[in-house]
C-alpha cells in the first residue's frame, strides 16, 4: 500500500492491486458517524470569514479529511453536535463505531480518528 497525492489508497493483493478513492471511504465513515447519537452533521468551515455551516448530507465529505501513511488511515471529523448531549460520549461511541466498521468494510487498520467539535445545534 502506498499514497498517490493523498486521494487514493493502494493495496497490492496476489491477485492484482485495489484502489480505493479517499471519497469513498470518506463518505462510509460520514455514514457511520451521521447514525451516531448526538452528531447532528459534519461541518464546514468558510476560510474567509470563519463561519461554521452544516454540510448538506451531498456534501458532508467537505468536513471529513482522510490520509493514509504507513498501510494505516487517519480520518479527521469536522462535527456538528447535539446541545445536552456529553461530548466525550459522542465522541466515544464515533470513534470506535468509525474503526471497526472502516476496517470491516476497507480490510486497512484505522490508526487514528480526530474529531473536531466545530458547534453545537439544539435539535427539534
Amino acid at each position: 500500500m502506498k499514497n498517490s497525492s493523498m486521494k487514493e489508497t493502494f493495496m497490492n493483493t496476489h491477485m492484482g492491486n485495489i484502489v480505493i478513492d479517499n471519497e469513498v471511504i470518506a463518505r462510509y465513515a460520514g455514514s457511520i458517524a451521521m447514525e451516531c447519537f448526538g452528531v447532528v452533521g459534519m461541518a464546514g468551515i468558510n476560510m474567509k470569514d470563519g463561519l461554521v455551516k452544516l454540510l448538506k448530507m451531498e456534501s458532508m465529505t467537505r468536513g471529513i479529511n482522510v490520509s493514509i501513511h504507513n498501510n494505516k488511515l487517519t480520518i479527521n471529523f469536522h462535527v456538528i453536535v447535539a446541545y445536552g448531549v456529553s461530548i466525550l460520549a459522542v465522541t466515544d461511541n464515533l470513534i470506535s463505531n468509525v474503526k471497526y466498521k472502516v476496517e470491516e468494510f476497507t480490510g486497512i487498520e484505522v490508526e487514528k480518528i480526530n474529531i473536531f467539535v466545530e458547534g453545537v445545534r439544539v435539535i427539534d
